[in-house]
């Protein structure tokens, strides 16, 4: 049988983009991606109070789809108004709090830090993504090392958000911190950037450990993965709910570099509080520890669920 047509809708940010394919990839779609862009005025607005129409996008696209699955603030109003005009024959599917009644989606996944409830939410243990353990083992060996006799400690690098400002002083601290615990006679530190890491802060890092270790400034999905696989430990930024999700796939010990917020940041505590019962993360503090638990694989997890809906709720 043929796959099923998936529209992917979001604002083109990497975590989005790894949330929408990481359930495309679960459920055995055949996927297109669409990055939303709203006319100037409705980018202001909030989704509750933005006309659903296709009108307020600043580009029109095809759409040929059986299934669309969007993430992020701006995909809201497209698949609402794509649903309201193919009713049934589609299935649409949001990953996070929407922010507008749930009663207009066929399906909303979220982590449970979100605090969303009703019959078509399906919670998940922190944020569903598209790292796989076949994967991360398929790109081990994409980063070349000398054979040392040290642990490696993969670093994780995030960027600056509405909740932390990675300041020159924070981040400073924090790398001081780093080099301070994992020192060069026993760790060969990797420094991995996302995307949303400024040049500076992958200047700064380059400065601060590239005499002992090894520091990438570009930006690879295939690094990163080998990053994850060559890990004995792994820290990571506390910016990012996605990357500590993405690491949690390995079931490694993960430190998250802890920051000050610039807001209140209840999502995120609740988030790390959720982690730390599990035994999967903790505070890089001034120790190194080395402890083990249950790969956490929750696109997998919740997609024979999501199947089983599709096939009953979709109509030719």
């Amino acid at each position: 049988m043929s796959k099923l047509k998936a529209l992917l809708l979001t604002q083109g940010m990497h975590g989005m983009i790894s949330q929408v394919e990481g359930l495309a990839n679960a459920l055995n779609l055949n996927y297109k991606h669409q990055k939303i862009k709203l006319k100037s005025f409705w980018n202001l607005i909030p989704p509750k109070f933005t006309p659903i129409s296709l009108n307020v996008l600043e580009s029109k696209f095809i759409f040929d789809s059986k299934v669309i699955i969007s993430c992020g603030r701006k995909s809201v109003i497209p698949s609402l108004a794509l649903k309201k005009k193919y009713g049934k024959k589609i299935f649409n599917i949001h990953i996070q709090d929407p922010k507008v009644a749930r009663s207009h989606f066929d399906l909303i996944i979220c982590p449970e830090h979100d605090a969303l409830s009703g019959d078509n939410v399906i919670k998940t243990t922190g944020a569903i993504h598209y790292v796989s353990n076949i994967e991360v083992e398929k790109n081990r060996n994409y980063i070349s090392l000398d054979k040392e006799n040290k642990k490696i400690v993969s670093f994780i690098l995030g960027g600056p958000n509405k909740y932390y400002n990675f300041s020159e002083e924070q981040i400073d601290q924090v790398f001081n911190q780093v080099k301070t615990i994992f020192t060069p006679d026993k760790y060969k530190i990797v420094v991995i950037p996302s995307y949303r890491t400024p040049d500076h802060i992958k200047k700064k890092a380059f400065n601060a450990f590239s005499h002992n270790n090894i520091v990438y400034k570009e930006v690879e999905k295939k690094l990163y993965l080998s990053a994850l696989a060559i890990a004995d430990f792994i820290i990571v930024t506390c910016d990012s709910t996605s990357m500590i999700s993405e690491a949690a796939i390995t079931g490694k010990p993960i430190y998250v570099a802890q920051m000050n917020s610039k807001r209140n940041n209840e999502r995120f505590l609740k988030f790390y509080s959720q982690f730390k019962k599990l035994g999967i993360i903790r505070n890089l503090e001034d120790r190194v520890d080395l402890w083990s638990y249950n790969k956490l694989d929750e696109v997998n997890r919740i997609s024979t669920t999501i199947k089983n809906k599709i096939k009953d709720n979709v109509t030719n």
